[in-house]
């Protein structure tokens, strides 16, 4: 993706980055890299997540907002999610990749969806205090992004909280500060504390049926349709929600808005490092890509 920003001086580094007046490296806390992605595979996705973490521990990146799509559709599964919840031979029959995020949660079929990604520090002042702290201050963000497009949104009660009896389904009940719609989830998060940094990311269906992950769940029948029944009075699609369709670029596009003016932050566009996208590739083949990765539970 061309050469790193950090080996680039004066105005042409500037150029390369964004349009900001002072350099993007180092930049203080209230400045954030933006990074806008197109679609890529899960171990990709997942690797470049991880990969920005390592930079941002290490203090060769800023804290970085990304967004970005899925090719092919993927089945994610939480960190410690049973890789039997799903159906090996359906899901492939379907099209679906499959991956294992590094953050907890259920299960969640990406496609037809904006997601999102945030990166800091475990020490900045947005992930300050405990897990719930960092996502109230985001899902903020997220609010504000989400009402700019006519969207109704709030975040669930703080109380909220995914029972040990929770489905294989990620979007069945929204936890505490996730994004609900007339008490509907909308967009769901989850959030890993690493040594150094904290990587928050979560997922914006923009349109579709929210019940197609069921089909490659490993359920009974029965409760296949009762699960897809209630998915259907609890979930909800930005489509859905606004009356209209919403692009991946006008989502984009509020969410980076809402984040700006909820956190207080300038965004400045920039690209991954060399040292980031080694790692991604690194971290895709060896560790996302990989069946003992995958399987490990």
């Amino acid at each position: 993706m061309g050469e790193s920003a950090n080996q680039q001086t004066g105005p042409e580094r500037r150029r390369r980055i964004g349009e900001s007046a002072n350099p993007p490296y180092p930049i203080p806390n209230t400045s954030w890299r933006l990074l806008r992605h197109g679609p890529a595979t899960g171990a990709a996705n997942m690797a470049i997540d991880e990969a920005i973490g390592r930079a941002v521990a290490q203090g060769i990146a800023p804290p970085t907002l990304r967004f970005y799509g899925w090719a092919p559709p993927c089945v994610s599964l939480g960190k410690h999610q049973a890789l039997a919840d799903v159906d090996a031979g359906r899901r492939a029959a379907l099209g679906y990749d499959i991956v294992r995020r590094p953050t907890g949660g259920r299960a969640i079929l990406h496609t037809d969806e904006l997601t999102y990604s945030v990166v800091a520090a475990a020490d900045h002042p947005v992930m300050a205090g405990g897990v719930l702290d960092a996502y109230l201050r985001l899902a903020r963000g997220l609010v504000a992004g989400l009402q700019r497009l006519g969207i109704p949104a709030e975040a669930a009660p703080g109380a909220n909280r995914a029972g040990a009896a929770a489905s294989a389904a990620c979007f069945e009940v929204p936890s505490a500060y996730e994004i609900i719609v007339n008490g509907r989830k909308l967009l769901g998060s989850a959030q890993s504390r690493r040594a150094g940094f904290v990587l928050q990311h979560g997922s914006l269906p923009l349109t579709g049926d929210l019940a197609r992950l069921i089909d490659c769940l490993t359920l009974p029948e029965a409760e296949a349709d009762a699960l897809r029944r209630s998915l259907a009075g609890h979930a909800i699609t930005a489509e859905a929600a606004a009356g209209r369709p919403i692009s991946f670029a006008e989502a984009m596009a509020a969410l980076e808005a809402g984040f700006a003016a909820a956190l207080a932050i300038m965004l400045v566009s920039g690209a991954l490092t060399e040292a980031e996208q080694t790692w991604a590739a690194e971290l895709a083949r060896d560790k996302y890509a990989h069946p003992e990765w995958t399987g490990r539970p």
